[in-house]
């Protein structure tokens, strides 16, 4: 049998802290990663920060680059609209199921209550990497208030690649407004057990999030050329 790996925590460490500069820009769309210079930042061995890139590497978000390196890998704007198309229909399913369950289930409601709560209180401070996480939370927060797991199973290794997308819209101070005003009008319906209306909430602030980073990629894909 195979020896179990001895690092297994620092692994998923190193790894969420890797993907969280990945996600909020820290590591650049196309910067070369030194894998030496990365364990000093972080003040561990080589190897779990290798592991830790293969496991990115895996899903997409770093490749290759030269002899055992790996690079950021840039945004598909064509990828990030696929996604967000799957991912309005996931949304919308999950809202319209929330709001049949939510007078049944007063820890989701409470749970959808807070994440609403906390997106309000951002401001012109709020760091990029805080305003994924809330952003992260409050869909979060619908999915399980839906009450179907396989909601969350199949979004979960999405995550990680909508993260990055949501840096790409996210650090346009007007948008952050306008998304929490979506995200206000989406959970008021579902509060108040509105299926359909909260399943058109969700389904169009999806479609706008997917137009506006796909536009924001394209421009920016525009002037790099």
């Amino acid at each position: 049998m195979i020896p179990l790996d001895p690092l297994p925590n620092l692994i998923d460490q190193v790894y969420a802290r890797i993907l969280e500069a990945i996600s909020d820009r820290t590591l650049e769309p196309g910067q070369r990663i030194r894998q030496n210079e990365l364990a000093d930042k972080l003040g561990v061995s080589r190897q779990p920060v290798s592991h830790a890139l293969h496991l990115l590497h895996r899903q997409g978000l770093v490749a290759e680059s030269g002899r055992r390196g790996f690079e950021v890998t840039q945004l598909d704007p064509a990828r990030i609209r696929q996604l967000y198309e799957v991912r309005g229909a996931i949304d919308a399913l999950a809202a319209r199921l929330a709001a049949v369950r939510v007078g049944a289930d007063a820890v989701g409601r409470a749970r959808l209550e807070a994440a609403l709560a906390a997106g309000r209180g951002i401001d012109r401070n709020t760091s990029l990497a805080e305003l994924i996480a809330l952003d992260v939370d409050f869909h979060r927060a619908i999915y399980q208030l839906a009450g179907n797991p396989v909601i969350e199973e199949t979004m979960a290794p999405q995550w990680p690649h909508m993260r990055r997308s949501m840096a790409t819209v996210l650090s346009e101070l007007d948008y952050r407004d306008s998304a929490w005003t979506e995200h206000a009008d989406i959970a008021g319906h579902v509060l108040s057990g509105a299926a359909k209306a909260a399943e058109r909430a969700a389904l169009a602030h999806a479609q706008t999030a997917g137009r506006l980073t796909e536009e924001r990629l394209r421009a920016t894909d525009e002037v790099a050329a």
